[in-house]
């Protein structure tokens, strides 16, 4: 059996460094997914994931996720959150969606063998590792998007049209609901982050039950072992005195875009999602220019002197300009100095049905999509 274990705190922050990294600025927090798996390290549980061709093809599989928003709580909310006794919370996050996974499968009647993670992120792609352990089964190395997104058709599944529901969530304050049936994937994200907002936060959910040779058909193979073997590079190259920006960039592919500061940072917590407006003021090579971020959890549209030049499904990922660790949209603060970059789309994510779910226009922006390479030829 293929596999890869992770063995000590280094190799899982190499790990969570590479989900953050193609995160995009969504997919949880890395100090989540840290923990999500350190605590299963010091419990002496085998840690890492096997290759999808380990699973038969009658195997049964699911998807846990973390549904809701990811914005900071405000004092106001916290107030909120105790007038409902909301005030001691019982499940971390991969307790949430390892007991997601125990409640779809009671319900379901069906056995997991297996999961798979929905996205590449700080927290959601360690939960779902992790959610596999507690309920001892394994991991696939891959996912079903390549990046993070915001919402759940953004999916190979969705593309490919495999059935999502009926959708299983628990949240951090043990509220069990269920989504037996649903017009579509739209009605399953909408009443699914209305469950997650309801709970204050993000909801453990498990959807997806496929079988291993429809899992098969719908994955992105080898992400997670992409993650850590790019969390490693940033590493060993900052360990070594390289320039850990130019070095992740050239393993990829990647396009620098530019560096600066952040001068200002404008978000807002609505319907279930983390909105925002990054703008970045350039500095060195890029000090006559200004860059702006736009973001619903992930980043998805970025400007170079009110010029869109990056939009989904192509990836933005903003770093540190020094050590090349990359940024969380609910960390990233004003005056942080980044460095940003852009990574062509996933193959799968390369056709017309996957940007119409995911392009500008999807997020009501007056503009159509530009394929990376043809807007950025000539830098």
């Amino acid at each position: 059996m293929s596999t890869m274990e992770l063995k000590n705190r280094v190799e899982v922050e190499d790990f969570v460094r590479g989900c953050a990294f193609f995160g995009t600025g969504g997919g949880g927090l890395p100090t989540n997914g840290i923990d999500s798996l350190m605590t299963e390290i010091t419990k002496g549980n085998h840690v890492g994931w096997i290759d999808s061709s380990d699973i038969p093809d009658n195997a049964m599989t699911v998807c846990p996720f973390l549904m809701g928003s990811i914005a900071p709580k405000t004092d106001e909310i916290v107030r909120e959150m105790e007038s409902f006794g909301l005030t001691n919370p019982v499940n971390k996050e991969k307790e949430r969606l390892a007991k997601a996974i125990g409640a779809l499968s009671e319900y379901t009647g069906k056995k997991v063998d297996a999961v798979v993670p929905i996205e590449l992120g700080g927290a959601n792609t360690p939960g779902a590792l992790a959610a596999g352990i507690l309920n001892g089964v394994p991991c696939i190395d891959g996912d079903y998007t390549g990046r993070a997104i915001p919402e759940i058709q953004q999916t190979t599944p969705y593309r490919n049209s495999k059935k999502l529901w009926l959708v299983s969530s628990v949240d951090e304050f043990v509220n069990v609901c269920y989504i037996e049936e649903a017009v579509n994937y739209l009605m399953v994200e909408r009443i699914g982050k209305l469950i997650a907002s309801g709970a204050y936060g993000l909801a453990g959910q498990a959807g997806f039950l496929l079988s291993g040779k429809e899992m098969k058909q719908v994955l992105i193979p080898g992400t997670l072992t992409q993650c850590y073997e790019t969390g490693r590079l940033i590493r060993e190259s900052r360990e070594a005195g390289k320039d850990p920006i130019k070095a992740v960039a050239d393993k990829l592919g990647a396009w620098f875009i530019g560096r600066g500061k952040v001068t200002k940072k404008e978000t807002e917590d609505k319907l279930g999602y983390y909105w925002g407006t990054h703008t970045i003021t350039g500095s060195g090579d890029s000090a006559e220019k200004t860059f702006r971020i736009w973001f619903k959890n992930e980043n998805h549209v970025l400007w170079e002197n009110d010029k869109p030049i990056v939009t989904s499904p192509d990836i933005i990922v903003v770093v540190d300009a020094r050590t090349g660790e990359p940024y969380a949209n609910p960390v990233l603060a004003e005056e942080d100095e980044v460095c940003i970059l852009a990574l062509k789309r996933r193959p799968q994510f390369d056709n017309k049905r996957a940007i119409d779910i995911l392009g500008p226009r999807f997020f009501k922006f007056d503009f159509d999509y530009v394929p990376i390479e043809e807007s950025l030829a000539g830098r």
